[in-house]
């Protein structure tokens, strides 16, 4: 099983059996449930790639790529080779998907394994079970997952290097196309365009307050003489409030009915990433990044490295049945056995959708967020936490609701109908463990709605006309628009979170708060896109390419011809479009401050870490000053102003404005307040362990539990964006 080509010597210290995997902390997870007979070391990642400097596809030669060892990894590559060349066997255990395959394939071809031998093993869930079962049944590497990362890399490599430059030359440089990210820039500026065409239209609700019992309760109204009538204007609301000031009203009917409200599915990717959104205000990238890392092992106290959940990356919500089972009786025992349904539930996945792995759930039932929350940090413990509550629901009871709806009249010549809804739970169900931001309750829904019964009579109390304008479909938040793709079928799992930090990352959307808002840059570069490539940012035929990429994984479709039938005409566009398109001139933003030597106004520009200021009279006169953001503290040093700036690596750290003539400068937050013990400056800190604050100086050891509680939100929102900072940024020098 993926023996090497050459006789290898036994005997001495060395492993019998080495397993390659990509991350350092999947090597220490996987390392510690197998024994001595087996190495585990890391890849960090491909080994080989397309290089950076050229195309490196050969489009005459059947679109052969070119792939080369990737540089700086030297090193790694030869304690790969080293340890491989000391194994009897090797086993190449990547990512159970085209990524990963692709990578085993790299590995193999740098270590000449037949690809044929039994030499790759996967696994969708780091455990001591099933490492040990995969290991019994290693397979050859799947060549037609090979192939379809391959057109997928080929086609990207196509498209970028090719269509990139013409953005250089027309619009700016550094800008990007991309086959995901061009047709997602264009869904963004769609619906941007909506809302500015949009015409709001008026109309007017009427409330009236009605006294019955002991309650008061609102009635929204309905109709006129038994009819559902739209309030289009304010005299048509006046007249309504005519009949229904004051008058008598009664109970014309009540309609009462039990509703059984379905557990949702497990998570799969795009639902993770929509609630992490949604409920616990978690960016995708933010969400993967603690996904993987719950995946590929967290330490727990007192256990070591586990693998938290399943794999990350999954369009499924299959569970396995030893998964079911356990979850049956974890409920049974917790909740009682009237939260356990009499057959296991089952979901039924959207259609085009992926079965090659699980939903994505805890790997340890009994690991509630609550007894490991000391052992994550806090977005690894609410991203958990929603996994797990999740998964838990998806196996429980439906839940019982009782809603009633009141029909209420005027006792007038003409009859102004409202309504009153009210709903109460009969059965909790699986909403003990999980509650939807959505649950089904009508608009208007209270749950003290009074008993009553036809021909009741309740007192009225007073009326309440509102003026309404219907409102423009919403901009998309990063939730909306990966649920969105996933409709589409644009891009998988694998490519939400990216394709969103990309267009992000290029200038070509803005976040406003939890929205994405197109900028002029976007519209500028969507409407090029538009005007001559109008097949790549089409959604069918985007949503096509995926289709077609899914075949050749299943061995239906050769690679080639996918990139064969999409170059073609995609050159001929480039060709015409270097010639036609004229050259757009982007007016910088120009700022309120003065140019220090020529007076000019500065202008906004953005560089690679960021933006700045700028003289517009460049090259005549060429200053340029950073974009100071303050925080609100003095220098302990000088008294000068304590700013944010941002390092080599995209991550940000704190120093004095007066730099490099005070050399102040910190990697935690400053807070302005002076230690008690040794008068040095006191600094937020977050660590693992917990958010608090302390002295710089690491010798004096001062730390002020408990005060850092106010500052929970802001010191999370700091190490967020330090993080995702330097993400970017190393995205951006892959790219």
């Amino acid at each position: 099983m993926g023996r090497l080509p050459r006789a290898v010597r036994t005997g001495g210290n060395m492993a019998e059996n080495l397993i390659i995997v990509e991350s350092p902390s999947k090597a220490k997870t996987i390392e510690k449930y197998l024994g001595s007979k087996y190495k585990v070391i890391a890849s960090n990642g491909h080994v080989r790639d397309l290089p950076k400097s050229q195309l490196g596809v050969d489009v005459n030669a059947d679109f052969q790529p070119k792939y080369i060892t990737l540089r700086g990894r030297g090193d790694v590559i030869e304690k790969i080779r080293r340890e491989a060349k000391a194994a009897n066997h090797v086993y190449l255990a990547t990512d159970p998907d085209r990524e990963g395959e692709a990578i085993s394939w790299h590995l193999a071809n740098m270590l000449k394994l037949d690809p044929a031998a039994k030499c790759r093993i996967v696994f969708n869930e780091i455990t001591k079970g099933v490492i040990q079962k995969s290991i019994k049944s290693p397979r050859s590497i799947d060549l037609s997952l090979v192939d379809a990362q391959q057109a997928r890399r080929v086609l990207d490599r196509l498209l970028g290097y090719k269509l990139s430059p013409l953005l250089w030359v027309k619009v700016k440089k550094g800008l990007s196309a991309g086959r995901v990210q061009s047709v997602t820039t264009k869904i963004i500026c769609d619906r941007e365009r909506e809302i500015q065409d949009f015409v709001p239209k008026e109309y007017w609700t009427i409330t009236v307050k009605l006294h019955h019992g002991r309650h008061n309760f609102d009635a929204k109204f309905y109709g006129m003489n038994g009819k559902k009538t739209e309030l289009k204007s304010e005299d048509e609301a006046k007249r309504v409030v005519a009949l229904s000031d004051g008058a008598s009203y009664i109970v014309s009917g009540v309609k009462t009915a039990k509703k059984l409200r379905h557990a949702p599915a497990p998570y799969t990717t795009s639902s993770m990433l929509q609630d992490a959104s949604n409920r616990a205000g978690m960016p995708p990238k933010r969400t993967m990044l603690c996904a993987q890392q719950l995946y590929e092992g967290i330490s727990i106290k007192g256990r070591g490295s586990i693998g938290l959940i399943t794999y990350m990356r999954t369009d499924s919500v299959r569970v396995s049945a030893e998964a079911q089972s356990a979850a049956r009786a974890y409920i049974a025992e917790q909740y009682g056995e009237k939260y356990v349904p009499e057959k296991p539930n089952f979901y039924k996945g959207r259609n085009g959708a992926q079965d090659a792995h699980e939903a994505i759930r805890p790997t340890d039932v009994t690991l509630t967020p609550a007894s490991i929350k000391d052992s994550l940090e806090p977005g690894q413990f609410k991203l958990y936490k929603l996994i797990y509550e999740r998964f838990l629901a998806s196996q429980m009871s439906e839940a019982l609701v009782e809603t009633t709806t009141v029909n209420i009249d005027t006792e007038t010549e003409e009859v102004c109908s409202y309504r009153a809804t009210g709903s109460r739970t009969l059965f909790d169900g699986f909403t003990a463990v999980y509650k939807s931001a959505d649950e089904d309750q009508e608009e208007g829904s209270v749950s003290n709605l009074p008993s009553m019964e036809e021909g009741d009579h309740p007192k009225f109390m007073g009326i309440t006309p509102k003026q309404n304008f219907t409102e423009p479909p919403p901009r998309y938040t990063e939730a909306s628009l990966v649920k969105t793709l996933e409709e589409l079928g644009i891009g998988r799992p694998s490519t939400y979170s990216p394709t969103i930090s990309t267009i992000i990352d290029r200038g070509y959307v803005e976040k406003e708060k939890k929205q994405l808002v197109p900028t002029e840059l976007g519209f500028i570069v969507n409407k090029l896109m538009e005007d001559n490539f109008a097949r790549i940012v089409d959604v069918k035929f985007t949503a096509g390419m995926e289709s077609r990429l899914d075949s050749v994984e299943e061995g239906k479709e050769r690679w080639q011809n996918i990139i064969a039938d999409f170059y073609k005409p995609f050159s001929e566009s480039l060709d015409k479009a270097f010639e036609s398109v004229e050259r757009v001139e982007i007016k910088p933003e120009v700022s309120d401050i003065p140019c220090e030597k020529c007076g000019a106004m500065m202008v906004y520009k953005e560089g690679r870490f960021g933006r700045f200021l700028a003289c517009p009279n460049y090259p005549t006169c060429k200053n340029t000053k950073a974009i100071l953001d303050k925080i609100g503290v003095k220098c302990p040093k000088c008294g000068a102003e304590v700013i944010k700036r941002q390092g080599k690596k995209g991550k940000a750290f704190y120093g004095c404005e007066r730099y490099p003539e005070c050399d102040y400068v910190s990697w935690d937050r400053p807070t302005g307040e002076a230690c008690p013990k040794c008068g040095r400056m006191l600094v937020q800190k977050i660590r693992v362990n917990g958010r608090y604050i302390a002295c710089e100086d690491k010798d004096c050891g001062y730390i002020k539990r408990g005060e850092g509680k106010k500052q929970d939100k802001q010191e999370q929102h700091e190490q967020h964006e330090q993080q995702e900072q330097q993400e970017q940024h190393e995205q951006h020098e892959q790219h």
